[in-house]
């Protein structure tokens, strides 16, 4: 089957398209047909070694397909079911076998493009706002890259929770969709000397509760800075490089802030926690309070294309590597 490997970690030319073996399953494993799998800069930190994978690896950890084969023991998915799964490496390939466990169901009126767009970035936007940091209404909220695939999902549950969004973003267009998923301000990141003195003065001359910080790098120290006494800031990514080594002592001066460094893998250890936070995502969906934007389709042959474009901000919305779009499109029509 075809598939993309990583014999090395590098930039994204170290993605190449190879044949490689059929996978079979083992004990309480399952083999799944993809159809696509969700781009996300996890799959960046794997291809460029800040995560480390054994290589060579096969990236990709979010995917959706049908299942067909299954190993000794396997109870909880059968052939021919619809599943989506996330943050086990391996959706960037035709086939790809998974735990069992870590399998979720797909409801009947979900599609396939729109759970590979929103699983990953769904759960996470739900344990973001659910648990890292509970929104309460009234709560006034930075978001950077508000325009993003996360930042999108963000600003829209916030809301939703009766949350006001600042939002970063990086162009005018990027500003109107920010504007769009309901953020209250967006601020222009590249038209601003002082970040946090605009954030402060979008709320009153106040610092906030919260900031969703997955930008990382260029947006931390600012971060800080937006925030009250006993503010969090809630580090959730780093799409613009690691966080340089600090003195905590940082926290005390600016008010007693607290800094999290969550993992979503944490918050769905228990397939329970799994599969109650998916649910949560799939009704949002229905629901309309969170509507899941696809913005680029890549072919398998295309992921280092899909990946210089997320690193470059050239996207908004999700990407997807679409395994066979001729024959999801045919699975999506017979399902509607």
């Amino acid at each position: 089957m075809r598939a993309i490997q990583v014999y090395e970690v590098g930039g994204p030319e170290v993605l190449v398209e190879a044949e490689v073996d059929l996978p079979r399953p083992g004990a309480g494993e399952a083999v799944v047909e993809v159809a696509a799998s969700g781009v996300n800069f996890l799959d960046v930190y794997h291809r460029e070694g800040r995560y480390s994978l054994p290589l060579p690896f096969t990236p990709g950890a979010e995917g959706v397909g049908t299942v067909v084969e299954v190993g000794p023991g396997v109870a909880d998915v059968a052939v021919g079911d619809r599943v989506g799964w996330v943050e086990i490496p391996g959706t960037y390939a035709e086939r790809a076998v998974v735990d069992s466990s870590r399998l979720v169901p797909l409801p009947d009126d979900i599609g396939f493009e729109t759970a590979a767009a929103a699983l990953l970035q769904g759960m996470t936007a739900h344990y973001l706002v659910k648990d890292a940091y509970p929104v309460q209404a009234g709560d006034t909220v930075l978001v950077h890259a508000a325009a993003g695939g996360m930042g999108l999902l963000l600003t829209q549950l916030i809301t939703h929770l009766g949350g006001r969004v600042i939002g970063t973003t990086s162009t005018t267009a990027k500003a109107e969709l920010a504007k769009r998923a309901g953020a209250a301000e967006v601020i222009l990141s590249s038209a601003v000397d002082d970040l946090a003195a605009e954030v402060r003065r979008l709320n009153g001359g106040q610092g906030l509760p919260v900031v969703f910080d997955g930008v990382g790098a260029h947006t931390f120290d600012a971060s800080l800075a937006s925030l009250r006494t006993r503010g969090h800031l809630v580090l959730f990514g780093a799409a613009s490089g690691a966080v340089p080594p600090f003195d905590p002592i940082r926290l005390a001066h600016g008010g007693s802030l607290t800094l999290i460094r969550p993992s979503l893998g944490d918050f769905i250890a228990d397939r329970s926690e799994l599969l109650r936070r998916a649910a949560d995502v799939f009704e949002w969906v229905r629901s309309k309070a969170l509507e899941v934007t696809v913005t680029g389709r890549y072919a398998l042959s295309e992921a280092a294309q899909a990946h210089s474009d997320l690193e470059a901000r050239r996207t908004t919305g999700k990407l997807l590597v679409v395994l066979d779009a001729a024959a999801m499109g045919r699975r999506e029509e017979a399902q509607s």
